[in-house]
């Protein structure tokens, strides 16, 4: 005579508890790893006067400041060079953007640029719309760094005082840049 043996299932309560168990331990350290290693946002102030490079300005904007702090590497070397402050032609003529007048400069405002004898190349727009007015104001010392302005208004005129006070009281705004951890990796919501 055969014996039949019946073989109950193990228990389907134990195995679940045990699954839902290491579900949520799986979530409680890559919840821990998130907060401990997430980005921080360290939001860098400034001034009321001051605009960010990479937030506030309109993408010709952008493009001509960028083209104006690759251009003062060359202004500085025409500068030693020639022992005097190159002029907008002279710079031209060299093909520097943003003082060629091409395509790029005639989508981006159409600046018509002139040299100040306080110290400072002015670009003004033809188009406010497309980008406002940039002021270069070169430092004094060889190797510091430029100021850069911008006025939005079409009725930017040459600044007689190049101090930060009085550039601010004729409406220019300062164009600073701070890189940081989040440069590459903004999200605007």
């Amino acid at each position: 005579m055969s014996r039949a043996q019946v073989i109950r299932p193990a228990g389907a309560g134990h195995e679940t508890l045990y699954v839902l168990l290491t579900a949520l331990l799986i979530l409680a350290v890559a919840s821990t790893v998130v907060m401990l290693r997430g980005e921080r946002v360290d939001e860098q102030v400034i001034a009321s006067h001051q605009i960010d490079a990479r937030r506030d300005l309109t993408p010709a904007e952008q493009g001509l400041y960028t083209d104006l702090h690759v251009a003062l590497d060359e202004i500085r070397a025409l500068r030693e060079e020639n022992a005097a402050v190159p002029s907008v032609e002279a710079l031209a003529e060299e093909g520097l953007p943003p003082f060629v007048e091409d395509t790029s400069s005639a989508s981006r405002g159409k600046h018509q640029w002139q040299w100040l004898d306080s110290g400072a190349y002015l670009g003004r727009s033809q188009d406010a719309q497309v980008a406002g007015s940039f002021l270069l104001v070169l430092p004094s010392e060889a190797n510091a760094p430029a100021d850069v302005w911008l006025r939005r208004d079409s009725s930017a005129t040459a600044p007689d005082d190049l101090g930060s006070e009085a550039l601010i009281a004729a409406g220019w705004q300062q164009v600073v840049s701070h890189y940081d951890a989040g440069v590459t990796r903004e999200h605007r919501h």
